[in-house]
């Protein structure tokens, strides 16, 4: 169980016992992770856990089980999992930025050079080994910058050094403190060298990044929602470039600075996107951050659509990504990586209610108990950012503003009254009165 307190949390509605449902007469969950999804499941009214080899509707799995699993699967119309069965072709780092490069290339042929620059949005990036000679020739045009390695199936952190020598990354591949297993595995493991980002944005003389969740219910269709709710990710050193060795001045990941000897867990390493978006608009003014945010949203659009045509569609999956974005010290965001199996470990009390929101509006898009008709903009802390194409704010008045003043229907970092909102949208369940 969890350490938290559930207590903030008790789902949308306070149940009162259950009568017979219309249509599925309840939900048959497995779950293969034991974290906070563990608690969201076992609070949704209505849902049965089953174990082992029982039948399941609704499966939240981890990657390796999909892997497994998926292919000798047979699944019913109804059942759902939250994976695509390729989901690395954007989450792993070599593949996005192959995915991500063909895209751009592909745009600047069909439609031109300046949408093609609207994909300007990730470092410049190579796949080590194959593209080895290709870094090399970059990495002599701009001598003394810094550069950094990644392997490109790792997380949290794991693996990743900075680098400003050639001659660094030669000591890497033959390291002599490593086994000769470890050495082949080495020679076969992917990295990507990434130029590193040597401007970051910096609130107290801190790096931070953000995390941001986006739910895909769909690929063809493309059909995306955008979570209100995020945070910033600190590191707990000031920054400078001085040090290239130092990780907890460098990595924003929380595994990592958790590890750091004045770590304080409720303290944590923090914001929440709320916080960070109202300091920056005090700080830079509104219109500033609305761009900052619309480039963002740019990202999170133009990367699904880059894998829009390889992901394998298939209605039974959902898939909740969680996007790293770093801002530079000019406010340009830069996507640094896509996770497919963002953590839902809490770090804190808050952190928790977040993450607990998060996944029961995830369940509440997917909708297992048919209680959406289809057409909503937004359910919960989620707003439909894409359906097919761009979607729009309902408030916009076209005799007052023309058509030239759509505005896109997102708000990250914007107030979440998700609890207000799904008491308006969303039918009690079956033999249940409305709070």
């Amino acid at each position: 169980m969890s350490k938290y307190k559930t207590s903030g949390y008790k789902g949308t509605y306070d149940y009162g016992k259950s009568e017979e449902r219309e249509g599925r007469s309840c939900v048959r969950y497995k779950c293969g992770l034991l974290n906070t999804i563990q608690d969201v499941l076992r609070q949704r009214p209505g849902w049965v856990e089953v174990k082992d080899e029982g039948e399941w509707d609704f499966n939240w799995c981890d990657v390796g089980w999909l892997r497994e699993n998926f292919d000798h699967s047979y699944m019913e119309e109804h059942v759902r999992i939250n994976h695509f069965r390729n989901h690395y072709e954007l989450t792993r780092k070599n593949l996005m930025v192959k995915n991500l490069k063909r895209y751009r290339k592909n745009l600047e042929r069909d439609v031109g050079r300046i949408e093609a620059s609207k994909c300007e949005f990730f470092p410049c990036t190579f796949a080590l080994p194959s593209e080895y000679h290709l870094f090399v020739e970059e990495f002599k045009r701009s001598p003394g910058s810094t550069w950094i390695m990644k392997p490109v199936a790792k997380s949290q952190g794991k693996g990743i050094f900075l680098f400003r020598k050639l001659k660094d990354i030669m000591d890497w591949k033959k390291d002599g403190t490593r086994s000769e297993e470890q050495k082949d595995a080495a020679q076969v493991e992917s990295y990507v060298a990434q130029r590193y980002v040597e401007n970051p944005y910096l609130i107290n003389g801190r790096k931070f990044d953000l995390r941001v969740y986006v739910l895909v219910t769909s690929y063809v269709p493309l059909k995306a929602w955008l979570y209100r709710d995020g945070f910033g990710r600190f590191s707990s050193t000031r920054f400078s470039l001085s040090s290239i060795d130092d990780k907890y001045m460098h990595l924003t990941n929380v595994a990592v600075q958790k590890t750091a000897p004045d770590y304080d867990p409720e303290k944590g390493c923090k914001w929440q996107l709320q916080q960070l978006r109202r300091y920056l608009t005090a700080k830079h003014g509104r219109e500033m951050i609305e761009t900052l945010f619309k480039e963002m949203d740019n990202i999170f659009v133009r990367s699904l659509q880059s894998v829009q045509k390889v992901i394998i569609n298939d209605k039974h999956c959902f898939e909740l990504y969680g996007y790293d974005i770093l801002l530079d010290q000019n406010l340009k965001p830069w996507l640094i990586e896509v996770n497919a199996s963002p953590s839902h470990t809490p770090s804190s009390q808050e952190d928790y209610e977040m993450k607990c929101s998060l996944l029961e509006d995830t369940l509440n898009v997917v909708d297992m108990e048919g209680r959406l008709t289809g057409k909503e903009k937004r359910v919960g802390g989620y707003d439909l950012m894409w359906n097919d194409g761009p979607v729009y704010r309902e408030d916009v008045n076209l005799e007052t503003f023309g058509s030239a003043c759509f505005s896109a229907n997102t708000h990250l970092g914007c107030v979440n009254d998700r609890e207000k909102q799904l008491r308006r949208l969303l039918k009690p369940f079956p033999g249940q009165k409305r709070m």
